[in-house]
């Protein structure tokens, strides 16, 4: 939507004025819950689709839950380099990056993949925030560029009309699947660099990557092609125990591989932000957001994110001008949270559970293999009653047999083995989100871990935010 708006279409800025606190409204917002659309729920059971993933190879279908953004002309190269946070050096056609922009005051709007697909022509995949704030920049700035948004299907008219299908192979056994469905070797290709190949008589660009901690392919191409190269793939992966993952287990794999995927869009607030609330409608996300858990602040500064808290910490750099700079220079110094792995005690977790048979009133109903049920989930984590930090996702594990949380902690505890306790569940008995029932807050033991929890993905990723943290 552009910066016209019409006299019909409220804009989130108004949206806001009207609606007192901001906290409150994210809180009882009738969200939903968040689905995978496209995909049956399981394809076999979540269980054997997890163990996949570390043990075979599983195909992710994309093609559905992500946005996507062109952008395109002369000035595509320094436009973007101008909103991330990230370095461009050595940023080359046939290159990706995660790509972290910020508003002024250094807290993180959203993060997504960027694809270099040639000059001055690059693919922005992911939530829709970033692409958002993207797109405002190039409607109101004097950047030589244009943009093309496409719409996640879930929000689309038109669902089975996407631009690109994306496909993901993970696993150890992805590469003989992309041999097997090529005819050639895989392509030794190395972490977020690009290439073409070819599947079933079509051309297929592949991002090397790994999303669950394992080694693996990230296949696009024209949407027309995407029954064809389905089908290729899971022929090729017959003899290789490949899997299809459906929409239950997908949002499970970032618990082994430590990527936290709902930092809240850092937009609802400060003057210079107003501008990009008066662009943005009550249609698009950030006037949708959901945020639940046990943390709850009047303040909705206090749910923004800094880079640091996600682990971005060396995605900053100081080599170019990029919004927020100035308030990230004021902030590199400390103190940050750190981005850690809780292991939910087993007993705790247990007795949360043993509370569906309790006739009164029961814990917040545990789902598994994701518990997420807002779109943005805020956890307290305390120590002797303080707290110390916040968790921001949580599910089970059937690799590691464990229920696990994604958390940013205060680095005194957040060394490994640091006994905290998890706080599940809304306080006075729950928001009104229809995702959530009565119920009560139960505190649960867990012990701080390492992040990535999987060895794999500790080990096995080139030098980024994984191993560094």
């Amino acid at each position: 939507m552009s910066a016209a708006l019409t006299d019909t279409v409220q804009s989130l800025e108004s949206l806001l004025n009207g609606a007192g606190n901001i906290v409150e409204l994210l809180r009882n917002q009738q969200a939903g819950p968040n689905v995978y659309p496209g995909v049956p729920a399981e394809y076999t059971n979540w269980r054997d689709e997890q163990r996949a993933w570390q043990q075979s190879c599983v195909l992710f279908n994309q093609s559905y839950h992500m946005a996507e953004l062109m952008v395109e002309g002369p000035d595509a190269y320094a436009f973007l380099n101008s909103l991330g946070v990230n370095s461009f050096q050595g940023f080359a056609p046939d290159k990706a990056k995660q790509f972290v922009p910020c508003n002024h005051d250094g807290f993180v709007i959203g993060d997504v993949i960027l694809f270099y697909l040639a000059e001055n022509q690059f693919n922005l995949v992911g939530r829709a925030p970033a692409l958002n704030w993207v797109s405002f920049h190039a409607e109101t700035g004097h950047h030589r560029v244009s943009c093309s948004y496409d719409e996640r299907t879930a929000v689309r008219k038109d669902p089975q009309n996407r631009r690109h299908y994306r496909y993901q192979l993970q696993g150890p056994n992805a590469s003989k699947v992309i041999e097997s469905a090529t005819g050639r070797s895989a392509p030794d290709l190395k972490f977020f660099n690009l290439c073409w190949m070819q599947i079933a008589g079509r051309k297929v660009r592949a991002l090397r990557h790994g999303m669950a901690g394992q080694p693996g392919f990230e296949l696009m191409g024209p949407w027309a092609d995407a029954p064809l190269i389905h089908a290729a793939l899971v022929d090729a992966g017959k003899a290789h125990a490949l899997k299809l993952v459906g929409g239950r287990c997908y949002s499970s794999n970032t618990l082994e591989s430590g990527w936290i995927p709902s930092p809240l869009p850092a937009v609802y607030t400060g003057d210079k932000m107003k501008a990009y609330r008066e662009w943005l409608s009550v249609d698009h996300y950030e006037a949708k957001a959901s945020i639940g858990g046990s943390f709850v602040s009047n303040n909705i500064e206090d749910y923004y994110l800094t880079p640091w808290d996600l682990g971005y910490g060396p995605f900053v750099k100081f080599d170019h001008e990029f919004i927020g700079r100035a308030a990230l220079q004021k902030k590199a110094a400390g103190p940050h949270r750190r981005k850690v792995t809780l292991a939910l005690d087993d007993v705790s977790v247990t007795d949360a559970l043993f509370t569906m048979f309790d006739p009164g009133l029961r814990a917040k109903f545990i789902e598994f293999p994701s518990a997420v049920y807002a779109m943005h989930p805020f956890d307290r984590v305390t120590v002797d009653g303080r707290l110390v930090g916040l968790s921001t996702w949580i599910g089970y594990s059937a690799n590691e047999a464990k229920m696990l949380t994604l958390a940013m902690l205060d680095e005194p505890f957040a060394a490994p083995g640091t006994e905290v306790t998890f706080i599940w569940g809304e306080p006075d008995g729950g928001s009104l989100k229809p995702t959530v029932e009565r119920h009560k807050q139960v505190e649960i033991k867990a012990v701080v871990s390492p992040l990535p929890y999987s060895k794999v993905a500790r080990t096995g990723y080139a030098d980024s935010w994984r191993n560094k943290s």
